[in-house]
């Protein structure tokens, strides 16, 4: 009998963590639509079962949590890495339109919690040059999959923007959430050469209500990871929670979503016992998930990161950071080695054409570095198979760093390259 794939690396990735085999997730469904059943069914949502993670002697492995962390917190870890790894189903909640019935099918590269090859669409339209997600005809996120062929959704006629995002990796991502916002306004306010600006994304946090500045996602639209975890859970997989209560429409044909909606809304509840719901499980295991550890430098390497600041690569991909002050001692004024400002910048041709808040159809974030070395391909629709290739595709307020590395002789282009495969 044949593994499926994607098991056999999740297996793979909890051997290197030391978790638990009972741990491990149980298959998500094979890609593509379901059988859809017209029985009605309550919303039945599988729990964590509180399995405690317990620390492990050695170095760090990819899908650990960070050090430090309480009995509690390594507790709620543990539960976040169960529900992160569970698959939805039909009676759950998942769809009737959906991208992947996982957490962990997009997630996985590297480890639990890592980038993926895997894309979605986003499309909308374009129109004297004003952007129209499309609201109306399921835009701007296109959920590819269905519970059944009926409910499908496609990119409608209307739609002249078209583009894909590869998933982007979690590692390390409480850290960043950690890290206070003046510490990121900073950057914006220093004065940048090469003609950087960088601007952050202030953005309505739909946990508190507040304006933040966002942090999370190709174009920072998100601030929190507990309203990023929510996005994704209706978005990704249908589930609808206490932030995001409203179900998908496929292309936004309500008599189509009536039909095939039979979960009561929101579909994902809060346990009594826990007072939890599965978008707060999941945002735990994002939040005290520890980045990738560093590769010991080789001497090409360490010259490399002095030819990365030469370049001016250093502006956008800031190489540290530091959190504020904090109740959790793992998140209590800590570097954060994430080489990136967090910041907006005008990438010019790389443009994916979509408009989200304030983000512009040119606009994306600085992508983190750290851990860069397990998530090939590159920018955000992949399109870059190396690091090589990534850096010569930049365009507008990254020209001036691509021109200079251009320009480098070749063993000192192999030194920066040895440098961001360390990361």
């Amino acid at each position: 009998m044949k593994t499926n794939p994607l098991i056999h690396q999740v297996l793979l990735a909890l051997a290197s963590t030391g978790l638990s085999l009972a741990q491990a997730p149980s298959a998500p469904p094979p890609h593509g639509p379901q059988q859809h059943s017209n029985q009605q069914h309550p919303a039945m949502r599988q729990r964590p079962s509180h399995r405690p993670m317990a620390p492990k002697p050695g170095p760090a492995s990819p899908s650990d949590p960070l050090p430090g962390l309480t009995a509690d917190l390594l507790m709620a870890f543990s539960d976040g890495f169960e529900e992160f790894t569970n698959a939805e189903d039909a009676e759950g909640g998942l769809g009737p339109i959906f991208n992947e019935s996982s957490c962990v099918t997009c997630h996985l590269q590297g480890g639990v919690g890592g980038a993926s090859t895997i894309t979605v669409t986003r499309f909308g339209r374009v129109n004297k040059g004003v952007f129209d997600s499309l609201d109306s005809l399921g835009g701007s996120l296109l959920q590819a999959l269905s519970i059944d062929p009926a409910a499908r959704e496609f990119v409608p006629r209307e739609a002249n923007i078209v583009s894909r995002r590869q998933t982007t990796p979690l590692f390390g991502l409480g850290l960043v959430e950690a890290i206070p916002e003046a510490t990121i306004l900073a950057g914006v306010r220093s004065g940048k050469p090469d003609g950087v600006k960088g601007k952050a994304h202030m953005v309505t946090d739909v946990v508190s209500g507040q304006i933040m500045v966002g942090r999370f996602g190709w174009k920072a639209q998100q601030a929190t990871l507990l309203a990023f975890s929510a996005d994704a859970y209706v978005n990704e997989m249908g589930v609808t929670n206490r932030f995001f209560p409203t179900e998908n429409a496929p292309n936004g044909k309500a008599d189509v979503l009536a039909a095939f909606d039979e979960v009561a809304d929101p579909e994902d509840t809060t346990d009594p016992e826990t007072g939890k719901a599965d978008i707060d499980h999941s945002a735990d295991f994002m939040r005290f998930l520890a980045p990738l550890r560093p590769q010991p430098m080789s001497a090409s390497a360490t010259a490399g990161k002095t030819v990365f600041q030469s370049t001016g690569c250093a502006v956008c991909h800031t190489p540290r950071m530091f959190t504020g002050s904090s109740e959790i001692g793992a998140l209590n004024q800590k570097a954060v080695d994430l080489y990136s400002d967090l910041l907006l910048n005008d990438m010019c041709i790389l443009a994916d054409g979509i408009v989200q808040g304030d983000a512009g159809p040119r606009d994306f974030k600085t992508p983190p570095l750290w851990g860069i070395r397990v998530s090939a391909p590159y920018l955000h629709d992949g399109r870059a198979p190396t690091l090589d290739a990534a850096i010569r595709a930049h365009d507008g307020e990254g020209s001036a760093s691509k021109i200079r590395y251009t320009k480098l002789s070749l063993m000192q282009r192999q030194q920066l390259l040895d440098f961001m495969n360390t990361l």
